[in-house]
């Protein structure tokens, strides 16, 4: 967003405030709540929906101050003027801490577990199993592996009412009771093994591998990070390491993925890597409110589009595998999808068949953008006076042909809202059933047939992943926006 346009932003905005004197001072008290209505009003998605947002809502800025003073802070303000369903809009306190394009990290032993009640029991004990290791981290060093139980932290038995304090909230380091289960009966063994929570960075990359099947070369990546613009980076490079094994088909396992959102800029970058034979093809379409639509469409209408780029940045090349087809998992925790990968898989329809493996995705079609109170709201020449931000949802994402994914997408193959804690495999091996399944369906075309999910009737009431995922708060874009004094 830059001072590029010295003009008034909609006609509708002139209309507002014509009878205002340019003399009028706002009250200091009023600062940021004038800046979150005028910043609805002007890019808010729904703002033809929210009647005190209308244009037509108030003839005069004393009007309009009138209004604001009937709120006693600005969070409650802004609440009120967003939809009822609206769960991704935000106001945020401080400006400082809204670097989203980081890697993650955290504070954990690097052990993904999750809890179920323990069955044919009246009391309310649980029993833990492991879902996954993190590479290089302290579990990563002791003897423990995917699919192991455990039903106590230093001899404690873990209840329904003391696992989160003991596993999450408790000391850093504790000792696992290891047990055996069978689906029925748990039997303590002998194991034991000592965990300690430590400062923790997250690979780009979790496994990398190759599957060679008849005239296939798979591809198989279970990417469990962010995507930041340095882990796509980093991605760039994993790709090559695909691309100088000729690979074919790519299989991206996202199962236990911590990422949210993302910049939409990140997920077409993404996208070429997966492709590279679209530069300059149409990759994203944005559809603004009613009143910012026009105007873009009449003054930057090349704004509205998103293409594939020819390099990832202007010293390096993407490393792309101009691939016809990729197999994206999202099985697994509930994880339905976050919507950067619905949009990736929206923009990729077009071009390249697009296989998902999981459940129906949640329809997180639409954008965001961080307005700073300034004349264009961005962060250069903002308001001193105040560390507020808004990220409100401000268009809608179509692809190429138009076609956009507020229903979600249905499953090329379903699977079961949770694995099979009895039968978990090996992460990257045929044994582990999900992957097994992607593999045979590239290799024959064969989708299978539907497994029967939890036919133990497992209480499923924890999953560590919960809080290492991020809050999806949706797709940001940057854009330019003109200047409104």
């Amino acid at each position: 967003m830059k001072n590029l346009l010295k003009l008034f932003y909609f006609s509708t905005i002139t209309l507002l405030f014509i009878n205002c004197s340019k003399e009028y001072q706002l009250p200091e008290n009023l600062v940021v709540h004038d800046f979150v209505w005028k910043g609805l009003n002007a890019y808010y998605l729904h703002q033809d929906q929210i009647a005190d947002l209308s244009d037509r809502r108030f003839n005069s800025d004393q009007q309009l101050n009138a209004y604001l003073s009937g709120f006693t802070d600005y969070n409650t303000l802004f609440s009120s003027l967003l939809l009822n369903t609206d769960t991704k809009s935000k106001l945020v306190e401080d400006l400082t801490n809204l670097d989203m394009d980081i890697p993650r990290s955290a504070f954990v032993n690097g052990m993904e577990f999750g809890i179920i009640a323990q069955p044919n029991t009246t009391t309310n004990t649980v029993i833990g199993y492991i879902t996954h290791i993190l590479p290089n981290s302290n579990a990563a060093t002791k003897n423990l592996k995917r699919g192991e139980f455990f039903n106590a932290v230093n001899n404690i038995i873990l209840t329904e009412d003391n696992y989160f304090d003991l596993l999450i909230n408790g000391d850093t380091s504790y000792t696992l009771n290891m047990v055996e289960f069978d689906g029925t009966t748990v039997t303590p063994n002998a194991k034991t093994v000592a965990l300690e929570k430590e400062n923790y960075d997250y690979d780009t990359t979790f496994l990398e591998k190759t599957f060679s099947i008849g005239s296939n070369n798979i591809g198989y990546l279970m990417y469990n990070n962010n995507l930041s613009k340095l882990s796509i980076n980093n991605l760039n490079n994993t790709f090559l390491s695909f691309k100088n094994q000729n690979i074919n088909e790519l299989v991206l396992d996202l199962r236990y993925n911590i990422s949210g959102g993302s910049f939409a800029k990140n997920i077409t970058n993404l996208a070429t890597i997966i492709t590279g034979q679209f530069t300059d093809e149409i990759f994203i379409k944005e559809e603004w409110n009613s009143k910012a639509q026009p105007w873009f469409l009449e003054n930057q209408p090349d704004s509205l589009i998103t293409k594939f780029p020819a390099k990832l940045n202007t010293t390096t090349d993407f490393n792309s595998l101009n691939l016809t087809d990729i197999y994206i998992i999202l099985n697994g925790n509930n994880f339905s999808g976050s919507s950067a990968i619905e949009l990736l898989i929206n923009s990729l329809n077009p071009y390249i068949n697009v296989h998902i493996i999981g459940t129906n995705t949640s329809g997180n079609n639409t954008g965001s953008i961080t307005l700073y109170n300034s004349q264009d709201y961005d962060i250069e020449l903002k308001n001193e006076t105040h560390t507020v931000a808004l990220q409100p949802v401000v268009l809608s994402f179509y692809n190429k042909d138009d076609q956009t994914y507020n229903e979600g997408f249905t499953p090329t193959i379903a699977t079961c809202p949770n694995e099979d804690i009895l039968n978990l495999g090996v992460i990257g091996e045929r044994s582990e059933p999900i992957l097994d399944k992607v593999l045979e369906y590239i290799s024959t075309g064969n989708l299978g047939t539907n497994v029967t999910c939890n036919p133990n009737n497992f209480m499923y009431l924890f999953n560590s992943l919960d809080l290492q995922r991020e809050f999806d708060n949706g797709v940001f874009i940057k854009q330019d926006l003109p200047n409104t004094y």
